[in-house]
């Protein structure tokens, strides 16, 4: 092997070193769900996550727009996510402009809309398609799974944690009962 470094040659630095390439990432666990297993640029700050980070999670996967009859369900999407993250449920938004051109912004003025006007804490990403062929890679997956791919803003896929989906329409509000106990039974 051309780029082996020898542990005889530099002695226990050359055998770290070589270990180093062996270790897989901490993302590649064994128990992650295949369809969590994506990167996506967060929306702040636009570092790449993978969703295996939320592998022990219940996860509420979000379509949004900021100018929407529906965009006042960020407040109840922030409801949701601080009374139940520290039960173990995260809510992931994915902004998008796929629905009546209603999410026009760059992500930065997205960013500062949805913290200063709903107070969002729950993690977000970066603008994408949600449906057709440009469509992230997450919510093609959801759409094959479930047979339903959002028809508008705000739809919403319940992830239990062993990779099982639940859609709800855009017209499911946060507090409707039958998206808690949904919640409630994944946790």
């Amino acid at each position: 092997m051309k780029n082996f470094i020898s542990p005889n040659r530099f002695g226990m630095f050359g055998l770290m070193l070589t270990s180093c390439f062996i270790v897989p990432p901490a993302n590649a666990g064994e128990n992650c769900p295949d369809i969590l297993n994506h990167n996506f640029p967060q929306l702040n700050n636009h570092e790449s996550q993978n969703l295996c980070d939320y592998k022990d999670k219940v996860i509420l996967v979000v379509n949004s727009a900021s100018y929407c009859g529906f965009t006042r369900q960020y407040d109840g999407l922030e409801a949701l996510y601080k009374k139940y993250k520290d039960s173990g449920l995260v809510v992931l938004g994915f902004p998008s402009n796929d629905f009546g051109a209603q999410e026009p912004g760059a992500d930065k003025e997205i960013a500062k809309f949805c913290r200063l006007t709903y107070g969002v804490k729950f993690p977000m990403y970066a603008k994408s398609h949600v449906i057709g062929p440009d469509a992230n890679p997450l919510f093609k997956e959801l759409a094959a799974i479930t047979g339903q791919a959002p028809q508008w803003n705000f739809h919403k896929y319940l992830i239990d944690k062993k990779g099982h989906v639940t859609s709800f329409k855009s017209e499911t509000e946060p507090n409707d009962s039958r998206l808690i106990d949904a919640i409630e039974k994944a946790l």
